[in-house]
């Protein structure tokens, strides 16, 4: 008896309608998807004397359970560019195409396409091109209801602009930009508190904040792009350091010179999920900001006498003045724990 290719688990007519789903979807967006070609093209914009294209790729980790446990599978495909941008953005970089990849166990092409749409609207959110993406039905590989993405971004920045750590100085100041919550990071502990240990559901509510626990979970990944790119371009900021895996103590020291530490005060208001992840689990303070972005997902390094020029993200409290950088050997020092 023959078997044939859907028979193995594997539906081409079901990928067929994904893309015809896509590029409905996409059809709403300038971001605009090349389907049925066997790569995207991208002429490098014009105005630059000495370019460099900076490239970084990316997930979203284990927080694509709680996308499948609530049914929300839009918000995942922000959080990945978002992520892959603001990575690029620590090196200067302004966006300039992405690229995904899903794969799945069984192809559903409504849930192919919705996590689409939220890459293509942040692509369109990040003046980005989402120039192409594969989708791959793996069965025996994922189950079922799994699925996994993974994004590539490129973006360009003039060669005397790569932020590098090379101009920071002792006496230069810290600008904590503030997060939206977990952001990509700290989902495996965060689900083994609230889903293991607590036995939480998504619609539960979380707290006093008038928001599921579902809701505050999938919170989506800030771009900082928009924010940040226009100091950029005024040369008002040194260096940047995303928040992400690894928390304070990892991020911050990949741009820091070795002669130099940063002492951080908090100041800021950390978020209610912050503060009941770090109860609930027990962990240490440090541990804490090891783990978690803690309410901060970019750091800016400017001189002194540009911190003014934050003067109305600090008055609407979206960056607080953080730290100042000292003389040391590569260390972070944060007030109350080092």
């Amino acid at each position: 008896m023959a078997i044939s290719y859907k028979d193995s688990g594997v539906n081409i007519d079901e990928g067929n309608r994904a893309v015809e789903l896509i590029k409905r979807v996409l059809s709403k967006y300038k971001s605009s998807e090349q389907i049925g070609k066997f790569g995207g093209m991208y002429k490098i914009p014009s105005g630059y004397k000495n370019p460099y294209l900076i490239s970084s790729s990316d997930g979203v980790g284990t927080k694509l359970k709680i996308a499948i446990m609530a049914g929300i599978y839009n918000t995942v495909g922000q959080d990945l560019v978002n992520h892959c941008v603001d990575d690029i953005l620590a090196m200067g970089a302004k966006p300039l195409y992405f690229l995904d990849y899903f794969a799945t166990g069984k192809l559903k092409a409504e849930i192919v396409a919705s996590v689409v749409e939220g890459f293509a609207k942040a692509c369109e959110e990040n003046d980005c091109v989402l120039l192409g993406g594969e989708t791959a039905e793996m069965p025996g590989f994922y189950a079922d209801n799994d699925f996994d993405i993974a994004g590539f971004i490129t973006g360009i920045v003039e060669e005397k602009k790569v932020l590098d750590g090379s101009k920071i100085k002792e006496g230069d100041l810290l600008i904590g930009f503030k997060s939206t919550g977990l952001h990509t990071n700290g989902y495996s502990l965060a689900r083994k508190i609230f889903f293991e240990r607590l036995k939480l559901k998504v619609e539960d509510a979380f707290s006093d904040t008038g928001k599921t626990v579902g809701e505050v979970l999938l919170a989506i990944h800030k771009s900082y792009f928009n924010e940040i790119y226009p100091y950029l371009k005024k040369d008002k900021i040194k260096a940047l350091s995303h928040i992400t895996g690894g928390g304070f103590y990892e991020n911050i020291p990949r741009i820091l010179p070795d002669n130099f530490d940063v002492k951080i005060k908090v100041n800021w208001e950390i978020p209610i999920l912050f503060d009941f992840l770090v109860k609930e689990s027990g962990i240490t303070k440090r541990e804490a900001f090891r783990t978690f972005n803690m309410g901060i997902g970019m750091i800016a390094f400017v001189d002194k006498k540009d911190s003014s020029v934050f003067k109305e993200l600090s008055d609407k409290k979206e960056a607080f003045l953080i730290g100042e950088v000292i003389k040391g050997s590569g260390k972070v020092l944060i007030d109350g724990i080092d």
